[in-house]
């Protein structure tokens, strides 16, 4: 059976999962920050929301690109890729299911430094590309589990252009709806802001489940050879 519709879904939604999990949503809500300095000009705004999104999906492509490119042409790794890749799968899921359950803390900064702030303005609309590539490669546990234990896996095996670019867009879609918001109703934007926080526990925690769940059957199916019926 073809999969390329349920890989497209999961890269996007994995991409969403990680742009509202705790430490990449400090960085996009730093982004916000920069993208709604001039929100009296709303093609500006709307610009540098997908300027920021454009760099985010190239970033994530560059990255995806150099990690399953590498894999793929070193024989040996391919060769390894191949006979242990199914039962690779069913812990790294069981990995970042509980990684987003929030079990194990990690402290992580989102700011800007003022470094990265003043190359972003001397860059003009521009920056906010910048912005997205720099905050796309700062990698903290949460988004590291979802991008090398879930995407990875799907773009060694799929179209590691077209998944890993969708996943770069999903990360980016909380910028681009708070562009929207700052452009057209900036007095929405806090209400938004909350109600995005409350819904990302309870996502994160069925999405850590159902990984959970998975990964436990795939390591019944792959590693121990008991098949459940389904």
């Amino acid at each position: 059976m073809n999969t390329i519709w349920f890989d497209i879904g999961a890269a996007l939604w994995l991409g969403i999962l990680t742009s509202i999990s705790p430490c990449p949503l400090a960085t996009n809500i730093a982004a916000i920050s920069y993208v709604g300095r001039k929100v009296a000009r709303t093609r500006w705004v709307l610009l540098a929301g997908l300027l920021y999104t454009l760099g985010r999906a190239l970033a994530y492509l560059a990255v995806a690109l150099l990690v399953t490119r590498s894999m793929q042409m070193i024989p040996g790794v391919s060769h390894f890729l191949q006979k242990y890749m199914n039962l690779a799968i069913g812990p790294l899921l069981v990995v970042v299911g509980v990684l987003l359950l929030d079990i194990f803390r990690f402290s992580f900064g989102g700011g800007m430094s003022n470094n990265l702030q003043n190359r972003v303005d001397k860059m003009g609309v521009w920056g906010a590309g910048l912005l997205g590539m720099v905050f796309a490669l700062a990698f903290c546990p949460v988004s590291a589990g979802l991008f090398f234990g879930g995407l990875i896996p799907l773009a060694v095996k799929g179209n590691a252009v077209l998944l890993s670019t969708l996943y770069g867009i999903g990360t980016a879609l909380p910028v681009i709806g708070f562009a929207l918001l700052l452009a057209f109703a900036a007095h929405w934007v806090g209400a938004a802001f909350n109600k995005l926080t409350v819904i990302e526990v309870w996502v994160r925690r069925v999405t850590a489940a159902v990984l959970i769940i998975i990964g436990l059957y795939l390591i019944l199916k792959h590693n121990f050879g008991i098949y459940l019926g389904i």
